[in-house]
């Protein structure tokens, strides 16, 4: 990509010239002179970005069109997507069936088992006691003793068996009723990602796809920004960005305002070159916006990197070999030259601003 060299620009007002008959003399002036570098650049909404799905699908609703305001969150399209749709069913059906109210009855049946279980219990234990009482006053076999205790055990199993299947179908329903609900929550998660939201306060600036048309991941689906900020996006070629800085003052013209000149300054400086065209995205701000601006509006910029105040200065045209001049008496005179642009020069030594000069 080709890019075209901008000069220093020089501000200054008109030097003092006379004409002959046959040739043009001037005198130097002392003016401001500042030095400045060309990029060209378009305007870009403050925050725009292209809007993405991660989903595929076909575009099933547009809830907006361009020009519209959005907020944080407002929905701008939806697409179709049949398998996060059942998905999300079953996920429902899933967390319905193991919902822990689904499953009282299951609770209930074993806390009546081991209602059961702890009365048999209590009551073997109350024999068994009895048995043992009656073997200590010699009453009764031991035969019948321990049958009593062997009775008693194996109900006081029963009852902590009961207990223990509780505890675990409890907990087995409370795993299943979390997971279920997690999995439900990623599956609406999944089919509210179906749903293309704004991430900035500010317009729509586009909508890409129509109804009915197929989308995936890769497909932009809305380019959106702030309606009322703007940034300038300048490509700076390599052999200018050393010189460029954040803060430095940037003369904006637009072709949408012929004529005018915008004052901004230089925001941030991208770090890293584009290999493809030898540039750097270099961003500015207006100082002063002008009232009515778009996205992609090209623009034309002069990024001022020096000033020098009170400088020696003559009209480019006069210089010969771009460090020669031809005095009045037609002498040539070697000078040291600084910033130039493309109709005057700085001359840092040789001349003096009264010393008359001729054309070449």
């Amino acid at each position: 990509m080709n890019f075209r060299k901008f000069r220093p620009l020089v501000l200054f007002p008109m030097v003092l010239w006379s004409c002959s008959s046959s040739e043009e003399k001037i005198y130097p002036s002392r003016e401001r002179v500042s030095e400045s570098i060309y990029a060209s650049g378009t305007i870009r909404s403050k925050n725009q970005y292209q809007a993405y799905l991660n989903a595929t699908g076909t575009v099933q609703e547009i809830f907006l069109q361009e020009g519209d305001s959005v907020e944080v969150g407002t929905p701008i399209l939806a697409i179709f997507n049949e398998s996060a749709r059942v998905n999300r069913e079953l996920a429902e059906l899933n967390r319905a069936y193991s919902d822990i109210q689904a499953n009282q009855n299951r609770l209930k049946d074993l806390e009546v088992n081991i209602n059961l279980a702890k009365n048999k219990m209590v009551n073997d234990s109350l024999l068994w006691v009895r048995q043992r009482r009656l073997k200590d006053q010699g009453i009764g076999s031991s035969l019948e003793f321990e049958q009593r205790e062997l009775a008693y055990q194996n109900s006081r199993t029963s009852y902590e068996t009961s207990v223990l299947r509780y505890n675990e179908l409890k907990r087995e329903i409370e795993f299943n009723e979390r997971s279920a609900s997690k999995n439900l929550a990623i599956s609406r998660a999944l089919e509210s990602d179906l749903v293309l939201k704004s991430e900035v306060k500010g317009l729509v600036y586009s909508i890409l796809k129509e109804k009915g048309e197929m989308v995936n991941a890769q497909t932009p689906l809305a380019i959106l920004g702030s309606g009322e900020e703007f940034v300038l996006e300048m490509l700076v070629d390599e052999y200018d960005i050393s010189k460029v800085e954040k803060g430095q003052k940037i003369l904006v013209n637009m072709d949408s305002y012929r004529g005018e000149v915008f004052e901004a300054v230089v925001s941030k400086i991208n770090p890293i070159m584009d290999e493809r065209n030898k540039t750097f995205l270099v961003e500015g701000v207006f100082v002063e916006q002008p009232s009515v601006l778009y996205p992609n509006l090209s623009l034309e910029a002069n990024i001022i990197i020096q000033v020098k105040d009170d400088v020696l200065i003559i009209p480019r045209s006069f210089l010969l070999n771009e460090s020669f001049v031809l005095s009045s008496d037609r002498d040539t005179i070697k000078v040291e030259v600084g910033i130039k642009d493309f109709q005057k020069a700085e001359i840092i030594s040789g001349i003096d601003e009264n010393m008359a000069l001729i054309k070449p």
